[in-house]
């Protein structure tokens, strides 16, 4: 099948039509003039299947009676309704017009239009009003044009993830192409109609070969019908079409979702009519946020930045924007040359960022789509083009593999507070099913290919081995769940002989909730995540010896001698994307937040800290990186900030305050609420309390805050930044020593989380 073909086959149809509308002006004894047979909608674009109708509109200037005009209406007509499906109103022009006005679905097809027989002045002025009419009313149209269209998605689903997908009324499918030749000839908005030219031309295709192989002129690919249709089409089964049919709807939704996000920006400011230059924040380096679009410095170094691509992907889906189709060219042309590609294995920095997009929760999926579509994620994971648009003809699931996962990537986020290691958790859940697309079982076979992978992303061996399990054994709790005798010592024991602690348990928990609600209630319900709970309680119980709290750190010899000295030192070491920064103190309430203040105020980010008490002076190492802009600092520069909080501390809680009200103008996601939990248990000389919250600037300044203004000493803090999520595990003491009571653990979990929400 082709374009050529179905030009053809319009073209018959014109000549066909000729031929009647000439005998039919001999029969009525009228000439040609003020008379015409024009083509609109699909058969004014050249583009008839099989089983198309053919829609035409006769045109008059009113000047015959209406008997002469009905005899010359039925003898045009009545030889096409033996072979053809007619779809035909007559009218004048300004009837037309008239009609263009009431009726969105009007105004559309006569965009299209062109002449078949008869006058042409009259059908080129009909085409030249209809233009101008719906450039002249942009504006309102577009509106009503989006809402038909999510009314018309919601009907009719997502033609890239249905079984039996509808290839013209589905969201991706040809009504939208039409939609967005609409949109270009509006002038609201630059449409690259080229980028989809391919998709069209397969759903074409593939429904022009649905038509011809079923007898029908229905566009729904009917199951049992794709085999048929593949055959026809020369692939080699029905997955590997559909796999393209995926990739078409996929490349058109794309460019529908970018085209309404334009003219959404666009509408809020009067069409194009900017009363002043618009407003450009800097969010991270080299990225500017302008009119609700992330943009790449076009100054920026791709091949001296590699992470460039992957911080504009983490903070974009973490603001909940998306990326400018500049930048992503930008980008796209960098990596085809060869310019900054990552090094093997990805520094950790760059692995967060990774963590960092997948946990951004529903705003990822748009940001994942326009990498895929981009091919820029290719260059980070070659892996993911095996799983492209890879079918799951299984009744279970309601996506392709590709999509599946990034679904349960979607839910994963938001049990990221369930975990003490949310980033295995999100990378685990994107690629759970990386082993299908074989016959081999793809558990076995993802446990093989996730390894060399988790090592490229940088992950260090030990976590690995976690991820290794989690792919393995993804099914491995709803099977036994729903399958097993949970009463039954056995049952538990085999769980126990694959998972080799809490750590493993958690994840490998949440990683099944999250799998399941991505398949859909087909696969997931009320019952089973019981029964997989009530199991997940059952081997908690037979895990013995394991903890998930974080250990207090240790003190070296050398870091003892220093700190029995009692004066404030100050170690600054650079790293490749930050600092290494060693921190001995003479102890002091509110150190803590003191020291996160400084280096907040500082410009820097905390990745992670270590820090502990010993008698009268505090240990603390810290790993932060610079903030975009942000001037070098020095040990010195440091020493004296932190002198100087020592002597006010209200100048660091005034500066953060100052830098809260300018993040407040940046957009963000919503996140999930964060939680404290307390341990009295876990320590004999200190109470555990763990936070569990989106990073944020200053979380650790409140947090310390919050626990000095509750009188509460702070032994030991372990803090922990694992993508866009903080985990902060902290040993306190009454001011006196010892644990705190049930009752004083509860009021300060209580005031954290005010602090905190």
């Amino acid at each position: 099948m082709s374009t050529r073909e179905r030009r053809e086959r319009s073209n018959e149809s014109d000549r066909f039509l000729r031929s009647l509308f000439n005998e039919a002006l001999e029969k009525t004894g009228k000439g040609a003039k003020a008379l015409a047979v024009a083509a609109v909608g699909g058969y004014g674009r050249g583009e008839l299947s099989p089983g198309s109708d053919l829609d035409i509109l006769i045109l008059h200037q009113g000047e015959f009676s209406a008997g002469v005009l009905s005899d010359f209406v039925n003898n045009l007509l009545y030889p096409l309704w033996d072979s053809k499906s007619v779809d035909h109103s007559v009218r004048t022009r300004s009837e037309v017009r008239e009609m263009a006005e009431a009726d969105l679905k009007v105004a559309l097809g006569l965009l299209d239009i062109r002449l078949v027989a008869g006058d042409a002045e009259l059908v080129a002025a009909v085409q030249s009003d209809s233009l101008e009419n719906w450039r002249k009313n942009a504006r309102n149209r577009l509106p009503e044009l989006k809402k038909s269209l999510e009314q018309r998605h919601e009907r009719a689903g997502e033609l890239a993830y249905l079984l039996e997908p509808d290839v013209k009324e589905a969201r991706g499918g040809l009504r939208d192409i039409t939609a967005l030749r609409a949109i270009a000839a509006s002038g609201a908005a630059a449409v690259p109609l080229e980028r989809i030219s391919w998709a069209e031309s397969k759903l074409n295709d593939v429904r022009e070969t649905l038509h011809q192989t079923s007898g029908r002129n229905k566009d729904r690919l009917l199951f049992q019908e794709q085999d048929a249709v593949a055959r026809e089409l020369k692939y080699s089964d029905a997955d590997a079409m559909m796999s393209d049919v995926a990739q078409a709807a996929r490349s058109v939704d794309y460019l529908l979702e970018f085209t309404w996000h334009q003219l959404d920006q666009r509408a809020k400011d009067g069409f194009g009519r900017f009363l002043r230059k618009p407003r450009t924040d800097t969010v991270a380096k080299n990225l500017n946020v302008s009119q609700r679009e992330i943009f790449i410095n076009p100054q920026a170094d791709v091949a001296s930045d590699p992470m460039l691509g992957l911080r504009a992907a983490a903070t974009a889906a973490q603001l909940g924007l998306p990326i400018s189709l500049d930048s992503y060219s930008l980008l796209s042309t960098a990596l085809n040359a060869g310019k900054g590609l990552l090094p093997n294995p990805w520094p950790r920095e760059a692995r967060e960022y990774l963590i960092s997009l997948i946990g951004a929760g529903e705003s990822m999926v748009s940001i994942f789509e326009a990498l895929d579509q981009e091919e820029i994620i290719f260059h980070w994971l070659p892996e993911w083009r095996a799983l492209r648009s890879l079918p799951q003809r299984n009744a279970l699931h309601r996506h392709t593999v590709d999509r599946h996962m990034v679904e349960t990537a979607v839910h994963a986020a938001a049990l990221t507070r369930t975990v003490h290691r949310p980033d295995l958790l999100l990378f685990a859940a994107l690629f759970h099913d990386i082993g299908k697309g074989d016959s081999e079982d793809h558990s076995i076979r993802g446990e093989r290919l996730i390894e060399p992978l988790a090592q490229r992303i940088g992950f260090p061996q030990e976590d690995v081995e976690i991820i290794k399990i989690l792919v393995k054994h993804h099914l491995l709790l709803s099977a036994t769940a729903t399958r097993r005798d949970l009463d039954d010592p056995a049952t538990i024991q085999s769980i126990v002989t694959v998972i080799p602690d809490l750590t493993t348990l958690e994840l490998l928990h949440a990683l099944s909730v999250a799998d399941g609600e991505a398949t859909g209630s087909a696969g997931w319900s009320d019952w089973k995540a019981t029964l997989v709970s009530d199991l997940v309680s059952r081997v908690k119980k037979a895990i013995s010896g394991s903890t998930t709290i974080a250990k207090q750190p240790e003190i070296s010899p050398e870091q003892l001698k220093i700190a029995e000295s009692g004066v404030l030192q100050v170690n600054l070491e650079k790293r490749e994307n930050g600092y290494s920064i060693e921190i001995i103190s003479p102890d002091k309430p509110g150190l803590l937040s003191l020291v996160a203040g400084v280096l907040n105020t500082s410009r820097l980010d905390v990745r992670s800290a270590r820090t502990k008490t010993h008698g009268a002076s505090a240990v603390m190492k810290w790993i932060v990186t610079p903030q975009p802009h942000a001037p070098e600092v020095t040990a010195q520069y440091l020493h004296n900030e932190i002198e100087k909080a020592f002597n006010d501390a209200a100048h660091i809680a005034d500066k953060l305050i100052a830098r809260a009200q300018a993040y407040a103008s940046i957009p963000s996601i919503p996140v999930p609420d964060p939680i404290v939990e307390v341990f009295n248990d876990g320590a004999t000389e200190a109470t555990i309390i763990e936070v569990r919250s989106h990073d944020r600037p200053g979380l650790l300044f409140r947090i310390g805050a919050g626990i000095t203004q509750s009188k509460v000493d702070i032994r030991s803090a372990i803090v922990t930044t694992l993508g866009a999520e903080a985990i902060d595990t902290l040993y306190v003491t009454e001011l006196t020593g010892g644990p705190l009571s049930d009752e004083r653990a509860s009021e300060l979990a209580s005031r954290l989380l005010q602090l905190l929400k």
